[in-house]
């Protein structure tokens, strides 16, 4: 399995959720997206289900030596989340982290004010709610995101990546009503190996995508 790019990874999640739709199962729902990576997917989904799209902008929280090496993360205004083994494995603190807590704070708080352009956050109480990225390797910020939505309390919370590791989207079940992750391959090291093209996303693509939904009636 190996998808060309975001795009097709996000036909085949819509495919599948606009089945669901047809069949009532899936109610009115609103969808949620990680930037940036999961706005392309988002936008599929979105077009398809004819719902609404906006994000929940989660940061991850990455080692003092090498910011790569996810830690934690953080979305919302709740406190950060941390994967507890890698900070015992790595002999690190929460008080230790807390100036890159900040500083990813700041930088999350910056894109919510960018991407949504002064757009207050969606009101999404009682709602089904598609919190959606581009795939799952340790799943901590979509944990951290599930947590930030859930405070919003949706009627329903579904998360929907096309690739993700088995036992991150096993473990995730816990924060969601429902995981929708269609390939689980055993051997999962990095997101990007299931995608030909996994450039990146600009904050300016994912602008555009969002001031289209914000200037539909």
């Amino acid at each position: 399995m190996l998808f060309h790019d975001r795009r097709e990874a996000g036909r085949e999640l819509a495919g599948l959720l606009a089945r669901r739709l047809d069949e009532g199962t899936l109610g009115s729902p609103f969808v949620l997206a990680l930037p940036r990576g999961g706005v392309p997917i988002g936008d599929e989904i979105a077009r398809a289900l004819g719902a609404p799209l906006d994000v929940v902008v989660a940061r991850k929280i990455g080692a003092p030596y090498n910011l790569e090496v996810g830690v934690g993360a953080l979305a919302g205004e709740g406190p950060p989340l941390f994967d507890e083994r890698t900070l015992a494995m790595l002999d690190l603190t929460a008080d230790r982290l807390a100036p890159q807590v900040a500083k990813e704070r700041t930088e999350m708080h910056r894109r919510e004010e960018l991407y949504r352009g002064g757009r207050p956050a969606p009101e999404v109480s009682g709602k089904t709610v598609v919190v959606v990225d581009d795939g799952l390797a340790t799943g901590v910020t979509a944990r951290a995101a599930l947590r930030a939505v859930r405070g919003m309390e949706p009627g329903r919370l579904l998360l929907a990546v096309p690739v993700g590791s088995p036992e991150a989207a096993e473990a995730l079940t816990a924060e969601a009503d429902e995981v929708l992750c269609p390939h689980r391959p055993p051997l999962f090291h990095a997101v990007g190996q299931w995608y030909e093209d996994f450039d990146q996303v600009g904050d300016e693509e994912v602008v555009a995508i969002l001031r289209g939904y914000a200037a539909a009636p």
